[in-house]
């Protein structure tokens, strides 16, 4: 007589609920991603530009301000 655990059953069905919230035929939308990607590029700007005296405390960013080299600006 073999003696069936009931973790096993469970871990199946967290498993199949898992991948009903995900269906590989299912894609986003090309302009959800789009947006999101875009909303993320301005949110890590925004952050950036807020703690840029802190950042530059740590290093991350350089101390001198730098402009465009006036070698490259039109005469």
């Amino acid at each position: 007589m073999q003696i069936q655990s009931k973790a096993l059953p469970q871990s199946f069905s967290l498993q199949r609920s898992i991948r009903g919230f995900a269906s590989p035929h299912e894609t986003s939308h090309p302009l959800l991603m789009l947006s999101a990607i875009v909303l993320l590029t301005v949110f890590a700007i925004v952050q950036v530009d807020l703690h840029s005296a802190q950042l530059q405390a740590i290093g991350l960013l350089s101390h001198t301000a730098t402009g465009i080299d006036p070698v490259f600006l039109s005469p």
